[in-house]
């Protein structure tokens, strides 16, 4: 298990964008250009500079407003080509490159409940805006486990059958998102992969360092929202690329994520064993969580390569040191859909 303590953002960044041989293989055989579109939010650095490692005879464009002008400049220190959009702006269209390959991860989660007019033109309207400009590509687009309902902890969670139930308006802009790209999938032929993700997870964000904050501050921990699903975000990636070989129209639907149904106690209890802390607990566990099966991703492409342990190890160790995190906690024990 790497020590990763001693890294700086860049050196985090390289490890969270290293692709395993099978993703190598995938870009291999891949033909054409690739574009990242919202490349500059939580995983779209570690994201693009992976598919850039996998594929070196092709150009990687990321395509973001980038206000993190630090992680632009990894972005571009990775080869990679910075193109400067806002989305939004359907005038802004004519500087994005033709690419036969999309990878989508814009959209608005954070604030949604005080903004929700652009919460739905992120997450609905722009979505739109892609879907039609790159009608002729193959898109790999991000969505969110959150399209679920909350389902019975004991039931392995929801499948890419189980039929979408969101709660609150955030989930509810996100499955208009999928609706706009199945849409235009029917209507022009495009191949499509919709990812539904939940939790990935890395030292600067995530549950897990949700959780080690809580318990290094001696703050209670809601067990209300009882179990949640987690994922290495360099596990997440590999498999959101590599799941561009699934994009056909309709639109596939793929649920990344790890495999087991994680207890939040339990969780809470391992990383404070880790930190040297006992956490403290608030409310009463319930019946129900959001939880998502992702035994068919796991079928097809394998188990993800690093386990629970690790993630927790690596992660509290980071937190612990006070290394820098990105401050957005994920509010995974929200159940009323309100971000």
């Amino acid at each position: 298990m790497t020590d990763i303590t001693n890294l700086d953002e860049a050196g985090l960044e390289c490890i969270l964008s290293e692709p395993t041989g099978a993703t190598n293989k995938v870009l291999g055989d891949l033909s054409g250009d690739v574009v990242v579109l919202g490349a500059g939010g939580k995983m779209g650095p570690t994201l693009a500079t992976m598919l850039r490692k996998a594929s070196t005879d092709r150009n990687i464009y990321a395509v973001s407003r980038f206000s993190d002008k630090a992680a632009q400049a990894r972005i571009e220190r990775a080869g990679i080509k910075t193109i400067h959009v806002d989305l939004l702006d359907e005038s802004q269209y004519s500087k994005l490159p033709y690419a036969e390959n999309v990878f989508f991860l814009a959209g608005m989660k954070f604030g949604s409940s005080g903004n929700q007019p652009l919460t739905w033109a992120m997450n609905a309207y722009l979505p739109a805006l892609v879907a039609r400009h790159y009608k002729d590509s193959k898109i790999v687009t991000f969505s969110t486990g959150n399209v679920y309902p909350l389902v019975d902890i004991d039931s392995d969670g929801a499948t890419e059958q189980t039929a979408p139930d969101p709660i609150g308006e955030y989930a509810q802009s996100c499955l208009g998102r999928e609706r706009m790209f199945e849409y235009f999938s029917q209507l022009h032929g495009t191949a499509v992969t919709i990812i539904r993700l939940n939790y990935a997870n890395e030292p600067r964000y995530g549950i897990i360092v949700d959780l080690a904050t809580k318990i290094l501050n001696d703050e209670p921990i809601d067990l209300t929202m009882a179990a949640v699903n987690l994922i290495w975000q360099r596990d997440a990636n590999d498999y959101i690329i590599r799941a561009i070989t699934l994009a056909k129209s309709p639109a596939a639907i793929l649920n990344v994520t790890g495999p087991d149904t994680i207890p939040v106690r339990s969780l809470a209890e391992q990383i404070g064993a880790e930190l040297g802390k006992i956490p403290r607990f608030v409310s009463q566990e319930t019946k129900s969580a959001l939880l998502s099966n992702a035994s068919y991703c796991q079928k097809t492409f394998g188990p993800p390569q690093t386990t629970l342990e690790e993630m927790i190890s690596m992660i509290a160790k980071w937190v612990a040191a006070g290394k820098k995190t990105l401050n957005k906690p994920t509010k995974y024990n929200v159940r009323n859909g309100k971000f």
